[in-house]
């Protein structure tokens, strides 16, 4: 039976001056598909990449001055995060350029190109630089010296990273409450490369840190490097998980990859809150870029229209899912009567 065409009208947007598209946004209230251009994804890249910089530059002062194993691992594995970041501002530069007639889908997708980049700079240049060097100085040994500038600056890093830490933390969050995540779980499965990066990456900083202060201290303690070509090798394998991760979830968005199931449902409940749609048999949201989806699905519009009058009902249907800024385009087809429907 066909609804009721007044449909959920008092609860949209209005125009209001100006009526911008988003008066016409049927997912504007989806979890994780909300105003995907306010992301603080630049701002967490940014503190990330300065955090970076400047630690990589003491930690290699501190190396040179200590020649502690650890802490030219930990200097290895600042200047790779350093690095990184460019690819990630690269991600987050290039992923947001628009559609094009060769791209009709837009470049999001790009931002999983470059942090796959980055997450092999980390593997080669940060795990594989780390267990060398360790390997290295238990074949040959060098004293260590000047223990105090070591601890100084591991615990200046770790107040740095911790800042950068924090801001990735302080994006997760809330994302991760909109839609019932725990944060780890959110940091693993979100949409955005660079957000997962940078968190990973920090988290791998903090405890490489404390894994470099309990091998310099050994050191002291002991008079062996052992225990501080030790520290680097720990470091070094910290780092090759991390990057593996990070390789994995990214080679997944780029093969493609469903919304969350808790997304879907979202999407399929803003679809019936409409009043064209009667119901809903499928619905398909694959992510192509940071909360980025293309739509795909089928419904049974309300009313008895001409074959001619539903095209034209179905497209405009489609034009105004595609108004969401957070999707790259909607591919609508009419249920059969016998489809079963799907429910939010």
């Amino acid at each position: 039976m066909a609804r009721e065409q007044g449909g959920n009208e008092a609860s949209a947007p209005s125009a209001g001056a100006g009526g911008d598209r988003r008066a016409f946004d049927l997912f504007g209230s989806v979890p994780l598909l909300r105003d995907p251009a306010a992301s603080e994804s630049l701002t967490t890249v940014l503190v990330a990449f300065g955090a970076n910089v400047l630690i990589a530059v003491a930690k290699s002062v501190a190396a040179a001055v200590t020649g502690s194993a650890s802490l030219v691992a930990e200097a290895a594995h600042s200047w790779a995060d350093a690095g990184n970041e460019i690819f990630l501002l690269v991600a987050n530069r290039r992923s947001r350029r628009p559609a094009d007639a060769a791209h009709p889908l837009g470049h999001g997708r790009e931002a999983y190109v470059w942090s796959l980049f980055a997450a092999l700079g980390l593997f080669v240049a940060g795990a594989a630089v780390s267990v060398t060097h360790g390997i290295q100085e238990l074949i040959h040994p060098e004293p260590a010296s000047h223990f105090a500038v070591g601890y100084v600056v591991l615990g200046l890093s770790f107040v740095l990273e911790g800042i950068s830490f924090l801001q990735s933390v302080r994006q997760a969050k809330p994302e991760a409450e909109s839609v019932q995540r725990d944060l780890i779980e959110h940091v693993l499965a979100t949409s955005d490369p660079t957000l997962r990066a940078v968190f990973a990456e920090d988290s791998a900083a903090l405890i490489g840190l404390v894994i470099a202060a309990a091998g310099l201290a050994a050191h002291q303690a002991t008079g062996s490097p052992v225990p501080d070509a030790a520290g680097s090798i720990l470091v070094g394998v910290l780092l090759a998980v991390i990057a593996v991760v990070l390789i994995n979830r990214n080679r997944r968005f780029l093969v493609g990859q469903e919304a969350d199931p808790r997304v879907r449902m979202a999407a399929i409940a803003a679809l019936l809150d409409t009043p064209e749609v009667e119901r809903v048999t499928y619905l398909r949201l694959e992510v192509v870029g940071p909360r980025m989806i293309f739509v795909t699905g089928d419904v049974d519009l309300t009313g008895e229209d001409t074959e001619s009058h539903v095209a034209v009902r179905l497209r405009a249907l489609e034009g105004k899912i595609s108004a969401s800024p957070a999707v790259a385009g909607a591919v609508l087809s009419l249920s059969a009567p016998d489809e079963p429907s799907v429910t939010a």
